[in-house]
């Protein structure tokens, strides 16, 4: 078992995830920044999921007594200390050379879970050896219902069960890639595009160029058995050329049959969707628009919450990803009906600056929010929220 060392090479506190995102953008090369901070087009999506948060107000209460302790929830038939997963994100190891599998280390060691991506730079096996713990695992339903699309997937799906991991996570809002023209911009187009500049702004950060030269973890190692930039190259293409447009609701109830575990689709906004997804037998759903890196202009995930949880949430788990920066983010979100949330820019932003040891002090941090909200809240557990802790944020009290 492969173990980093945890050790933070930045102050350890008192430090939010903004500080670790700006702490972030010095770390890396401003084609690798392109990919974790920016989404599709002009960006209005992944603005809007962060600005609905603001529109929200939190309820308090004095002199309550309380003072919440267990955090913890279950997810997927799993026991999380917090109410916070790490989302699925690709080629992690373009972040940090440590990539899913120091994630998932991180991630064990709050004691909570990572949902790893098809598209990581560590495959399901080499994550597997590494960690203790059954994480979930992430399908892109690239190919279509031939027999050659199938076999991949099922195959892919084989894989990851035989390495132990037994829930699974498919993403359903990719039919198409989206038009992510900051990282076309800056470089990260498929084929990547280097230029004297983009070099320069790589060797400029040669912590994070070391890491990149001796490891090479930029490549899809589910997809291909190499590493390295030429290996990265046509994992990707192999990805992009297997989006299936065409995919329906028939794909997904034949990954239910074929799937024995918890599932979750990810990328529902609407109820209606949800409730179809539930009665093919999803175990849960993931409220979720890529972090507005798919379709700019959609709704935030926040706004989309309350229906979807109205609609299922008697029958079904109900995650939410998209925007959370803060604890009191992750107590909104619960409060409109969600029973966790998972996270992707924010560990990005901890692996990026420190390592395995900063991604899991980003959970730490929002574990301390949460606690330090629920308290100002009087709040004295988590089951104890609902919509009646909150109110319109410019509400004349």
């Amino acid at each position: 078992m492969t173990a980093f060392r945890y050790r933070l090479r930045s102050p350890t506190g008192p430090l939010t995830v903004e500080d670790y995102r700006v702490l972030a953008r010095k770390r890396v090369p401003d084609m690798v920044w392109a990919w974790i901070d920016y989404g599709a087009e002009d960006l209005e999506t992944m603005r809007a999921n962060r600005a609905a948060y603001s529109r929200y107000a939190l309820r308090r209460e004095v002199l309550t007594g309380n003072e919440p302790r267990d955090l913890s929830v279950t997810v997927g038939g799993h026991e999380l200390s917090i109410p916070v997963l790490m989302a699925p994100t690709g080629i992690v190891g373009l972040t940090h050379w440590t990539g899913e599998l120091g994630v998932a280390q991180a991630a064990e060691r709050a004691e909570t879970l990572s949902i790893l991506s098809t598209s990581s730079s560590y495959s399901f096996e080499e994550v597997a050896a590494g960690t203790r713990r059954d994480h979930f695992f992430q399908l892109y339903p690239w190919a279509d219902r031939t027999t050659r699309g199938h076999d991949l997937t099922l195959s892919l799906m084989k894989r990851a069960q035989d390495s132990g991991y037994q829930a699974m996570v498919v993403t359903v809002d990719v039919p198409v890639l989206g038009n992510r023209e900051f990282e076309r911009r800056r470089g990260m187009g498929i084929p990547p595009v280097l230029t004297p500049a983009r070099v320069l702004s790589g060797a400029l950060r040669p912590r994070w160029g070391a890491g990149f030269l001796r490891h090479r973890r930029v490549s899809a190692r589910n997809l291909v058995e190499s590493v390295g930039a030429r290996a990265a190259v046509a994992s990707l293409t192999t990805q992009y050329t297997m989006i299936r447009p065409e995919l329906d609701w028939d794909d997904f109830a034949w990954m239910r049959d074929h799937w024995t575990g918890p599932l979750f689709i990810k990328g529902v906004l609407s109820a209606d969707d949800a409730a179809r997804a539930v009665d093919l037998g999803a175990t849960g759903v993931v409220v979720s628009n890529h972090g507005g890196r798919q379709l700019d202009g959609d709704v935030a995930t926040l706004d989309a919450l309350p229906a979807v949880a109205d609609r299922v949430g008697d029958r079904a788990e109900v995650l939410l990803d998209g925007g959370i920066r803060r604890g009191s983010d992750v107590v909104k979100a619960l409060c409109l009906g969600a029973d966790a949330v998972c996270i992707g820019r924010p560990y990005l932003y901890g692996l990026a600056a420190a390592g395995p040891a900063g991604a899991h002090h980003v959970l730490e941090i929002l574990r301390e929010e949460i606690t330090r909200c629920l308290t100002l809240m009087g709040v004295g557990s988590l089951r104890d929220l609902d919509r009646s802790w909150l109110r319109a944020a410019n509400a004349v009290v």
